[in-house]
């Protein structure tokens, strides 16, 4: 199981973090599954990004990482609004070989400030109606 502190860490909002391990802890093979994969996904780049160079590079949008030793891919959710079907074929790759995934969390709860409390005899008395 993936650690949800590193996981922050790792990924910014609208990231999914594909884990090369497989739901039952066992390491995912080829060990440069994630390379590989990376490389297949690297002709999908922003407009910005394009060089002469593109094939010696990764596309911004599926990047190979380490995650404590395993090889895992970050995956941007900006490759379902260039490629559909690009990222299509890199969740099902991951759904069809049984990778732990995870998701980018857009909101740290914790560190936001407590809501305050409604006090339902305010709302009683203005007439309105709580839910």
């Amino acid at each position: 199981m993936l650690d949800s502190v590193l996981v922050q860490r790792i990924l910014k909002p609208g990231e999914i973090l594909i884990l090369g391990r497989t739901h039952e802890g066992r390491l995912f093979r080829p060990s440069d599954w994630a390379e590989r994969l990376a490389g297949v996904m690297a002709q999908f780049r922003p407009a910005a990004h394009a060089h002469q160079e593109e094939h010696l590079c990764y596309s911004p949008y599926c990047m190979p990482t380490l995650v404590d030793g395993v090889r895992s891919i970050v995956l941007s959710r900006a490759l379902a609004d260039i490629e559909p079907m690009a990222y299509a074929f890199v969740l099902n790759f991951a759904r069809d070989n049984n990778l732990e995934t995870a998701e980018a969390c857009i909101l740290d709860i914790a560190s936001q400030p407590e809501a305050p409390s409604l006090d339902l005899e305010i709302i009683k008395a203005s007439g309105l109606r709580a839910a």
